[in-house]
């Protein structure tokens, strides 16, 4: 495990979405080669993973940095299915309204484990979600339900991030979101660790990503108020065609890139 050191105040930094596209995945090996985070969690069901992952686990064994499983539920092509999922508008709405298709879902998580165990040959050291899908009760009740498969006898197995605290967000509108966020995750810790699961946080690094030149701040802020334990998410990545293509992060995965090679 690789700690992050920013001045006087260490960070615990991991980075999403490894396996989105060739421009972040090459933007995080670049961070974890040279120490500046301390993980990153992957996205294992493109078409590109196994190759990525195959230029990842080098830099990984070599870092001694985290290897994580970012479990996405919305807006891209499943593993198990032939219809783009839904976004996560709607998935909110469906869980709201009770409508989830636990079986289908369950089915693709399954299916992104899968994959993960496949290329990388064990279970990941922790587990995120992509917009933090995670939380939703539907993933929970997956955790609890694969709880065998991944946390040994022993009691060893992935750590999963934790909710995130409005009372740390650095401005008024920001912690609407977070709150937002905060409120899905409500119970998930207690839930996973009457299930066996280390849970992680808690969760920072929400920023305003419509408006890059303020991560600089953000991470200042972050550094000069993580309690004890917490887990900064961000972001880098170098924009192409295949990003465009998928997200609308674009031009603030450059920015945060530049401002973590600069620490």
């Amino acid at each position: 495990m690789v700690d992050v050191t920013m001045q006087e105040k260490p960070l615990h930094l991991v980075a999403d979405d490894y396996g989105l596209s060739p421009g972040v995945d090459k933007a995080i090996r670049s961070l974890l080669s040279e120490g500046k985070i301390s993980g990153t969690s992957c996205m294992t069901l493109f078409p590109e993973w196994p190759d990525a992952a195959a230029l990842l686990m080098p830099v990984i064994e070599k870092s001694g940095a985290e290897i994580g499983l970012h479990l996405t539920l919305t807006d891209f092509m499943p593993l198990s299915s032939v219809r783009v999922m839904c976004s996560m508008r709607k998935r909110i709405a469906q869980w709201i309204l009770g409508s989830i298709d636990k079986g289908k879902l369950h089915r693709e998580l399954d299916a992104q484990l899968n994959a993960f165990i496949d290329v990388v040959g064990r279970v990941p050291d922790y587990i995120d979600g992509h917009q933090h899908v995670h939380f939703f009760p539907v993933v929970r009740d997956w955790l609890i339900a694969r709880r065998d498969l991944l946390i040994s006898p022993r009691g060893t197995g992935p750590w999963l991030r934790g909710a995130p605290d409005a009372g740390l967000a650095s401005s008024i509108a920001l912690r609407g979101k977070i709150s937002i966020v905060e409120r899905i995750a409500s119970g998930f810790t207690s839930e996973m660790e009457a299930a066996g699961y280390r849970v992680r946080g808690p969760l920072m690094g929400f920023y305003d990503w419509r408006k890059p030149e303020t991560f600089p701040a953000a991470l200042q802020h972050f550094k000069e108020n993580a309690p004890e334990g917490a887990i900064v998410m961000c972001h880098p990545g170098h924009g192409d065609a295949l990003l465009a293509a998928r997200d609308s992060l674009v031009d603030a995965r450059e920015v945060e890139f530049a401002e973590l090679m600069r620490q």
